[in-house]
């Protein structure tokens, strides 16, 4: 390769890095604005009639509920992105979490216009499930299938930076109106919806950047020879349903220790049982963040040193080993053992989702690939983190006590372990169209390989 080429690939590269993370990041601001919204104020303006406990059983539940529609956005985005392309169901999706999260800040709460409130809140995070669900499938894609070989994991880290950046800013920005803008009544009077309609700035910028990318090469090859399925989501379970199965569990995995903290559980806890400073609490959540977002990017350029699947086990056993202790610091160990737990969780939830895009990336093959990445993602966090805050919540108010929840999470990291040991390490695979029976053969321990699969040369 020429120097002049070698710089333009660099650049390109750096683009596409750029636009994914972007682009990721206001996605999942905007998904989580609203889990964070759900454990510190929506059970009292939404669900007031319902009491404390159960008003915040109710705003958990809404946040589990919109993962029921990931699948659907999964499978409409995969089916379109399969055959229309990987850019425009970027744009799509940004615009559609947008819109929808910027609705939230406008609504108007159940003091005002009784149940219509809450229907209208739960409308609004549906439209957030099927985004989400589409949205992650494009942007690993367009990060992965630009990478050489060798890079995938660093490149396919890229989008997964958005997850702990978009929680960072939630965390930062629902701090700053709690802590500063508008402390007391204040934030519950109308504090709360200014993160959700910073949106619409968010927005714009992640359109305009998003819209610069240039589609993935891998898409456009198969687009010239005329290579899209018809109808790929048929083909994908048709074929690959086991692969789907056991890729969605490595993710449910990492999702049902993760949304203890995305999803708001955590925060509630800390601050509604051990009466800890919502603003310290938040600053604390921000921080774990924080160290999510380096242990998330060093396990992606770790995966393409010792592999995917060796990466995920580490990950996996970090977990197992501190879903105990982080509630025994929590409970004991006041602020500094808040920090202290959200940062343990973190280590073990990079080393579990840095290496997630490119491993996915790596199992499917090329044609039906936005389809197969997209649907197994969204099935995972159904099966992890959907309605993981809930169950937690439930629980801890069955028993009195966390031992059943770090049971609970402790079942969900081994369940992610065994599935990660079922399925092989795909590094390096070629990923464009000419190497279909290659890719389509071989992802789990189940299946045989392409090469065994070939027949024999003549002698």
């Amino acid at each position: 390769m020429t120097s002049s080429a070698s710089a333009s690939a660099q650049t390109s590269q750096r683009r596409i890095a750029f636009a994914t993370i972007i682009g990721t990041t206001i996605e999942w601001y905007d998904f989580f604005i609203y889990a964070t919204s759900a454990g510190l104020v929506f059970a009292q303006l939404f669900f007031q009639p319902a009491g404390h406990e159960i008003g915040l059983l109710l705003s958990f539940a809404t946040v589990g509920i919109s993962f029921l529609f990931r699948p659907l956005g999964a499978f409409l985005a995969g089916h379109f992105g399969d055959r229309l392309g990987r850019r425009a169901m970027l744009v799509l999706t940004l615009v559609l979490m947008g819109a929808a999260t910027t609705l939230v800040g406008l609504l108007p709460t159940y003091a005002q216009i009784g149940t219509a409130a809450p229907v209208l809140l739960l409308l609004l995070r549906i439209l957030q499930g099927l985004s989400a669900g589409g949205e992650w499938g494009g942007a690993v894609l367009m990060a992965v299938e630009h990478a050489p070989a060798d890079r995938r994991g660093r490149a396919g880290s890229w989008p997964q930076l958005g997850v702990p950046l978009g929680f960072l800013l939630a965390s930062g920005v629902t701090a700053l109106m709690t802590g500063v803008v508008s402390p007391g009544a204040a934030y519950l009077e109308w504090g709360w919806r200014v993160p959700f309609l910073l949106s619409v700035v968010l927005i714009v910028v992640g359109f305009v950047i998003r819209r610069t990318v240039e589609e993935s090469p891998v898409f456009a090859e198969l687009a010239e020879r005329g290579a899209q399925p018809s109808v790929p989501i048929v083909e994908v379970f048709k074929r690959h349903w086991h692969l789907v199965l056991l890729a969605a569990l490595v993710f449910a995995g990492n999702g049902t220790l993760g949304y203890m903290t995305t999803g708001g559980f955590l925060n509630s806890y800390a601050i509604n049982v051990q009466s800890l400073d919502t603003t310290a609490v938040l600053v604390a959540a921000a921080t774990a963040a924080a160290v999510w977002f380096l242990s998330t990017l060093v396990a992606g350029i770790l995966s393409d040193r010792i592999g995917r699947r060796s990466t995920f086990l580490i990950g996996f056993a970090l977990q197992a080993l501190v879903v105990f202790p982080v509630f025994w610091l929590v409970d004991n160990g006041g602020l500094p053992g808040l920090y202290t737990a959200l940062v343990l969780i973190s280590i073990g939830l990079g080393l579990t989702y840095g290496p997630l895009a490119a491993w996915y990336s790596e199992i499917f093959p090329a044609s039906i690939r936005f389809s197969g990445v997209s649907i197994t993602y969204a099935i995972g966090a159904v099966l992890g983190g959907a309605f993981a805050p809930m169950i937690a919540q439930m629980l801890l108010e069955a028993t009195g006590s966390t031992t059943a929840v770090s049971g609970y999470l402790l079942a969900a990291s081994l369940i992610g372990g065994a599935a990660t040991l079922c399925l092989r390490d795909r590094s390096g695979i070629p990923l464009g169209p000419d190497h279909e029976a290659e890719q389509a053969a071989g992802a789990t321990v189940f299946t045989a390989r392409a090469e065994a699969l070939e027949p024999a040369p003549a002698r």
